[in-house]
């Protein structure tokens, strides 16, 4: 073909324009170009390139937080990364493709579902893209039947903590959400008024030494642990609106303070919305948000999902991955 007669870099260089999909189809085409679409050097341009603008990873597939360090060195790099194999694993498309590949047994499962009284799998959601947001995430949830259906109406389940709202996804599955607000409403209003911080009733502070330096360890009140023992996941929502100052260091200690293990069964899920305001809007790539909240540190399932609060665009998604977790926990 003509493309042979071209020098190594020139080659490289168109490459570079393919996607990665006319890539992989070019490397088929004969034994030279398997070996030459595999160069790392043009996967680790294509990771970093098309990373910040994907919408989702999980806890299998998030990238090492090294390959954004890392000055690239060809020696060294190509021993330590397959940049091919983690932009296959990274990419959102290619999990979809992976997920559809597998044999599906819907109607079975349905049966078999049919034939057991099952309770309406149960999540707390909190953090403060509840409260800081110009758009209301739950408002939306609460009045875009297309998108979501209330299947029952808000009631207080916890002893008074939280509002208990039932939905149903893809008119099928029922599910129950339980959204913990940090304050009252009126002192939410004041704080966004005031343009303060509200003081988040959730949870107490504690604090421990280690090493030489004062760690902050949280505790969540009374009423809120009573949710922790009872829910099947967990749904944190992040403020993604990259003009906002964020303390992803106080946010983690918080979400370890939720999911801790004393306070229900392990490896719960936990799906992670990466939430602004409205579409257009600047936002902090799901990727940098996993790595900013340090997820890698966390021993159970999650997931951050992008998500736009005035569309609710992303979030079906989310909580699709949420209940199938859920229900693989279940039945382990």
């Amino acid at each position: 073909t003509a493309l042979d007669g071209f020098q190594i870099n020139v080659q490289l260089n168109i490459m570079s324009f393919l996607s990665p999909q006319d890539l992989c189809h070019l490397g088929s085409t004969s034994c030279y170009w398997r070996a030459a679409v595999q160069d790392p050097l043009l996967w680790r341009y294509f990771l970093l390139r098309d990373l910040p603008f994907w919408t989702s990873v999980d806890w299998k597939s998030v990238p090492d937080v090294e390959i954004f360090n890392k000055a690239f060195s060809e020696v060294s790099d190509n021993a330590l990364y397959d940049y091919m194999a983690v932009y296959k694993k990274s990419c959102p498309q290619s999990r979809r493709s992976l997920k559809s590949s597998r044999p599906r047994y819907g109607a079975v499962t349905s049966f078999l579902q049919s034939l057991v009284t099952q309770a309406e799998p149960r999540f707390a959601m909190f953090g403060p893209g509840l409260e800081e947001l110009d758009d209301s995430l739950v408002q939306k949830m609460m009045t875009c039947p297309e998108i979501l259906l209330v299947a029952g109406l808000p009631q207080r389940q916890i002893h008074g903590i939280g509002s208990g709202i039932s939905f149903q996804f893809n008119n099928n599955q029922k599910f129950n959400i339980l959204t913990l607000y940090s304050t009252t409403s009126v002192e939410r209003r004041r704080a966004r008024a005031e343009q303060a911080v509200a003081v988040n009733k959730m949870f107490y502070q504690e604090n421990s030494v280690v090493g030489n330096q004062q760690a902050v360890h949280y505790s969540v009140i009374a009423q809120v642990k009573k949710v922790c023992e009872v829910v099947d996941g967990f749904i944190y929502v992040a403020n993604a609106e990259a003009h906002k100052k964020h303390d992803r260091q106080e946010e983690l200690a918080r979400i370890l303070a939720m999911i801790d293990p004393a306070l229900g069964p392990p490896n719960r899920p936990l799906l992670v919305l990466s939430c602004v305001s409205h579409i257009g809007m600047k936002r902090i790539p799901c990727v940098y948000m996993a790595h900013q909240l340090q997820l890698n540190l966390l021993h159970q399932p999650w997931m951050v999902q992008d998500t736009v609060a005035a569309t609710l665009a992303g979030l079906l998604n989310g909580i699709e991955w949420l209940l199938e977790e859920a229900s693989c926990k279940n039945a382990q």
